[in-house]
């Protein structure tokens, strides 16, 4: 008798995972970072200081041309003779002038102290710009620690 019946089929075993509830899930994920983002962006309100600048590419090369400004706001410029002698902003933008004359490609770069208005050294960084310097940036230190 078992050998007059047909032999049953083989159902096959399914290989496809089904991606729909994976598809629902990353919706819903979607949905709530949409809605969260916004929220994390908090910040304090600032009265920044108002000029006009460009962000530059540093050439490793080149040596640059240092412009300090202290705490109390006094300026020094790391070229020349003397440079621990306090010099009026109308003299480094001479003396930034001349040297840039000689090597206009020459990075400025601009140490401000911690403690010094941050409008005397953007207004510093404009005043060096116009004065022909392309490259004008900031010297920062990595904290200790």
């Amino acid at each position: 008798m078992a050998m007059n019946q047909a032999p049953r089929p083989r159902r096959k075993s399914m290989s496809d995972i089904n991606v729909v509830p994976y598809i629902d899930v990353m919706l819903v994920l979607l949905v709530i970072f949409m809605i969260t983002a916004p929220m994390l962006t908090q910040g304090v309100s600032v009265e920044l200081p108002q000029t006009t600048s460009e962000p530059i590419d540093m050439d490793k090369d080149a040596e640059p041309v240092i412009v300090s400004v202290d705490a109390d706001g006094a300026y020094y410029l790391d070229a020349g003779e003397e440079p621990e002698r306090a010099l009026s902003i109308e003299l480094v933008q001479a003396q930034v002038e001349k040297i840039l004359a000689q090597r206009p490609d020459a990075n400025v770069l601009v140490r401000g102290d911690h403690k010094v208005a941050y409008g005397t050294v953007v207004s510093l960084m404009s005043r060096l710009q116009q004065v022909g310097a392309q490259r004008v940036g900031l010297i920062t230190e990595e904290p200790q620690g």
